[in-house]
């Protein structure tokens, strides 16, 4: 990979799926690549290797709980963009350490903006936001000015966030947004996810007749997408005049019933393998979400048309190579 440097990006959050396709966007537009890990330990390029742009990356260890950490790095690096999607991000964990997830969600963002005011203000700052800060909604599609009234600790942590970055925008002029985006899935989703869940067990799983797939509430709709193409939306939001806020989604929503049954008959798989467990349950839950993808597509030029079930089309088979490696 030869590369010609135009810019510098920090990417938090780097070892997962989001932070690793936006790295490889990102290299493959010319950026020099400084990833931030809490730990920098062998598994935080797990998913960099995966895409084989690991020795493309520059990494550091920060906790973004530590302002001083973070002043340092922007002092040693002067970045021209970061893209924060560092989170604890699984609402069900969100349930079980509500004081972890809000504070850390919160107060990372607060520093990485408090730490860009005072040393550089002209980096361009994007935050990960969540469809799940909308939670409890009366109409729908969701839009930006959508109110919120999120139903987990997970989902308040971001909310908080968000506003964060809208209020160091207005008060202080930085270039700061958010984007918010739906539910998005990719081969290097971690398996405590659903979508990963279901398509890792079951192609592992298919000629195992002990085997059962245990889920929840499968009867609730979310509006999926493809994490390669939602990371293409988080630099085009920095690329823009302006920073502004986007909803960053599929405009549709499906039953989580209805992809355990698509990934069931592409596999011939019989439906008596799922199992509803109480033990997935989660103590309140959304019932239906979808955003409207409009703003993205018309003030950014941000293409995306992919249907769900062909996303999962694609992971069946990434999934299916991968098996055949072990």
């Amino acid at each position: 990979m030869n590369i010609v440097q135009t810019k510098t990006a920090f990417i938090t959050g780097i070892s997962g799926q989001d932070g690793a396709y936006l790295s490889k966007l990102l290299l493959e537009k010319g950026y020099r690549i400084i990833g931030i890990t809490r730990n920098n330990h062998s598994d935080s390029l797990e998913k960099l290797m995966c895409l084989e742009i690991d020795g493309h990356v520059v990494m550091e260890e920060c906790d973004l709980l530590d302002i001083s950490g973070i002043i340092t790095l922007i002092n040693k690096y002067r970045p021209d963009e970061i893209y924060n999607l560092a989170a604890q991000s699984s609402v069900g964990l969100s349930f079980k350490q509500p004081i972890g997830t809000i504070n850390f969600n919160i107060i990372s963002v607060l520093n990485l903006l408090e730490a860009i005011r005072l040393i550089k203000p002209d980096v361009r700052f994007y935050q990960a936001s969540s469809s799940e800060m909308y939670g409890k909604v009366s109409n729908l599609p969701i839009n930006i000015n959508t109110p919120m009234h999120p139903l987990s600790p997970y989902a308040i942590s971001k909310a908080s966030a968000h506003w964060t970055v809208v209020n160091y925008r207005e008060s202080y002029g930085l270039y700061a947004c958010n984007g918010v985006l739906f539910n998005h899935e990719s081969f290097l989703r971690s398996t405590g996810f659903f979508v990963k869940k279901v398509l890792h067990e079951t192609v592992k799983n298919k000629n195992n007749p002990n085997w059962v797939l245990k889920v929840g509430n499968i009867d609730i709709k979310r509006d999926f997408g493809y994490s390669p193409n939602y990371v293409e939306a988080m630099w085009l939001m920095l690329q823009a005049e302006n920073p502004q806020d986007f909803i960053i989604c599929s405009g549709k929503s499906i039953t989580l019933r209805s992809i355990i049954e698509y990934v069931f008959d592409k596999l011939d798989i019989s439906l008596n393998k799922l199992v509803i467990d109480t033990e997935f349950m989660r103590p309140t839950d959304i019932v239906d979400i979808y955003g409207d993808n409009t703003p993205a597509k018309t003030k950014l030029g941000w293409n995306y048309e992919l249907e769900f079930y062909d996303v999962l089309d694609i992971l069946i088979e990434e999934e299916k190579a991968d098996l055949l490696k072990k």
